[in-house]
């Protein structure tokens, strides 16, 4: 029997993962996708490449989750920090009706940005008590973790603003959206834990009012 090269199984991971992906989003939206879809989504267009800086922005932001995660690690400080993250949706919210953007959806996708970087943290520490060689050794400083977070915060409120027009319509806003966070996954090599998370981050981008009113 022949046996897979650790290449070739990284790569079929990988393309399993983005499928995974694309059906997560799609599906969020009650739009039927089967694993195969991935394979199908469009090269990137001008709603794509909007898009994509959307779920570049939250890619780069779940990153942070796992700086958070070793900065917490052993402090017994908690993962949720419903002060901090009053802060963030406020803020986030306040800046986005300064842009002309809508407020409401914008604290939404901020919602599940938050939400998808406690899952990595949750995550994280799991797989660090059960492997402790795998630990962090060091611990970075929370509050420079978390300047990091609001540079990130103010560029991806941006690209919100920014990609409205693209978001109008949510089935093809889900597709092109699809594409775009496969892509991310796919350069940046996410694992299991952060291809599910940035799903999780990315399923209110294409909503709207009426959409999560029902």
């Amino acid at each position: 029997m022949r046996l897979s090269s650790p290449s070739r199984r990284r790569s079929s991971w990988r393309r399993s993962a983005t499928a995974a992906l694309a059906v997560a989003l799609l599906t969020g939206a009650g739009v039927a996708a089967p694993p195969s879809m991935a394979a199908a989504l469009p090269h990137e267009t001008a709603q794509g490449s909007a898009l994509r800086s959307v779920a570049e922005l939250s890619a780069r932001r779940l990153a942070t989750g796992d700086l958070v995660a070793a900065a917490k690690w052993g402090t017994g400080s908690p993962v949720d920090d419903p002060a901090r993250e009053r802060q963030v949706l406020d803020s986030a919210a306040d800046r986005a009706g300064e842009l002309g953007a809508d407020p409401w959806l914008t604290r939404l996708v901020f919602r599940d940005q938050i939400e998808a970087n406690k899952a990595v943290q949750r995550g994280l520490h799991r797989l660090w008590r059960d492997h402790l060689s795998g630990a962090p050794a060091e611990r970075p400083r929370l509050d420079d973790v978390r300047k990091e977070i609001d540079r990130l915060n103010e560029a991806l409120v941006r690209a919100i603003a920014d990609s409205a027009p693209y978001r109008r319509a949510a089935p093809l806003c889900r597709v092109a959206l699809a594409a775009s966070a496969g892509r991310v996954s796919r350069e940046r090599s996410l694992d299991a834990l952060h291809v599910t998370a940035l799903a999780g981050s990315l399923k209110s981008v294409c909503g709207s009012r009426r959409q999560h009113a029902e």
